[in-house]
């Protein structure tokens, strides 16, 4: 099957989803292609526009957060790059960028650094309302019309334990649940999976930007 029928047959199935799961791995790391990435995340927010829909991200760049993606639709476990904590983790406190004085914390003095899980002390707290969101919104997707789109998750311990990890679960035990796995180097759909999930060898953010 040629990109554009692929591409054609799952704005279809989004458009005719009752809900929308997206799962985004490393690929859209802005380190390294912040433009592209930017690209993507507004052509992604078009798709989605009008859907019920939740996107799960193990980037910590924050770029997502600047996109016209609904910000309450969003969950980032481990943590944005933009948000700072106590290096010491001294109090469960999180400030935006410029919102602590200094750029140290107020209760210790010590230089903040950022809310990701690169911290030797990751305060959770950031995420943590946003995922709560979030597992209450899956639990309701349960028999329900649901499109998953997995979207450049890899191997990476994080990635695996939160992205490619729960959402074939999601997709095998929700019998109305379909799947686009979309990764450049990791497309591979499991055997428990087969009729329920289409894998696509290309890397999900260029594919995601090539969207009409």
């Amino acid at each position: 099957m040629d990109q554009r029928t692929i591409m054609e047959e799952l704005k279809v199935r989004i458009s005719g989803a009752d809900a929308v799961l997206v799962g985004l791995g490393l690929e859209w790391n802005g380190k390294d292609h912040r433009e592209a990435v930017r690209e993507a995340y507004e052509k992604l927010a078009g798709l989605l526009e009008g859907k019920d829909y939740f996107v799960l991200t193990v980037c910590t760049d924050g770029e997502i957060f600047s996109s016209s993606l609904d910000s309450e639709k969003i969950t980032a476990p481990c943590g944005n790059q933009h948000w700072y904590q106590c290096p010491d983790a001294c109090t469960k406190d999180i400030w935006e960028e410029g919102e602590a004085p200094g750029g140290v914390c107020p209760h210790c003095g010590k230089v903040l650094i950022p809310n990701t899980v690169e911290a030797e002390h990751y305060i959770e707290e950031g995420y943590l309302p946003s995922w709560g969101r979030y597992t209450t919104w899956l639990s309701r997707t349960l028999n329900r019309n649901l499109e998953v789109l997995e979207l450049g998750a890899g191997f990476h311990g994080l990635e695996l334990k939160l992205v490619r990890w729960p959402l074939e679960k999601t997709v095998f035990f929700n019998k109305k649940a379909h799947m686009y796995r979309i990764n450049g180097a990791f497309s591979q759909i499991s055997a428990e999976l087969e009729g329920k999930a289409e894998p696509v060898a290309q890397n999900s953010v260029e594919f995601v930007r090539k969207l009409c």
